[in-house]
């Protein structure tokens, strides 16, 4: 059903979440606030975080009211062990013991006010990223720098692609997802296209490589469409999530590798 169309912040994890979020401005219906659970498991030791918060409508203040009480637990379904995620502040649910395992499935199961939301992801094998390079682009009297994260795609094989980039400690407000639907087993270098945050000489970057599922990949993919620093946006309307239940953000079981560089 199309509604008026009008502006809200949206609370989006591109990180893990003890690390950065970023808020972008989005175009979605004008509605009553919804359910907000986003989630990671990575390959790697460390703390993996559920947050589970509600929007809020574009004429509210930018915060995010967060959702206590929960009962959240990680399953690998593989393995059949489930884990249970301990409130560690108000809606932030985390737990030390999981390292991801590749090829593996990871079932998320959130209880909250009487109704229950579950998602699937599987994390995919990882692939190495080699080195990150740069591209100097001239034009329109400026001159941009982007950078280019160079590795081989496995052949045969579905793979998507999420990239975090930092530039002198800052987490840039940008979303970089691709597949390798017209790269199947090449070698990639792959400009990283900064609209807005420009790269100079000297300047050190990393880029974090996560290797994410089809589902995740698609719900980025739609987020990046809705992102004005991504080119002009899609028609508004609210990505996809991969959890069940009607609620807004994802669960994502990813693998994640970060290389840094300076620009010459």
């Amino acid at each position: 059903m199309q509604q008026s169309i009008k502006k809200y912040s949206l609370l989006i994890a591109l990180t893990a979440f003890a690390a950065c979020t970023k808020v972008i401005d989005i175009n979605l219906n004008d509605a009553a606030p919804q359910l907000v659970i986003q989630g990671n498991v990575t390959n790697q030791a460390g703390i993996t975080t559920v947050s589970i918060s509600k929007s809020v409508n574009y004429s509210q203040d930018n915060v995010f009211p967060t959702v206590s009480g929960a009962v959240v637990t990680i399953k690998d379904s593989t393995t059949g062990i489930t884990t249970p995620l301990a409130e560690i502040t108000p809606g932030i649910y985390q737990t030390a013991t999981i390292v991801g395992t590749p090829g593996h499935i990871y079932l998320l199961n959130v209880l909250v006010n009487g109704a229950t939301y579950k998602a699937s992801s599987t994390m995919p094998s990882p692939v190495t990223l080699d080195s990150i390079t740069f591209q100097v682009n001239s034009g329109f009297g400026q001159t941009l720098i982007n950078p280019m994260p160079n590795f081989q795609d496995p052949a045969g094989i579905n793979n998507n692609y999420q990239f975090i980039q930092t530039i002198n400690s800052k987490i840039t407000k940008k979303i970089f997802v691709f597949d390798d639907r017209l790269s199947d087993g090449r070698y990639i270098s792959r400009q990283l296209f900064n609209d807005s945050a420009y790269i100079q000489p000297k300047d050190t970057v990393q880029l974090e490589m996560r290797c994410i599922d089809k589902n995740v990949y698609e719900y980025f993919k739609q987020l990046s469409g809705l992102d004005p620093t991504n080119g002009q946006p899609t028609a508004p309307t609210n990505p996809v999530s991969n959890i069940s239940g009607g609620v807004l953000g994802y669960f994502s079981a990813q693998t994640t590798q970060k290389k840094k560089a300076i620009v010459p």
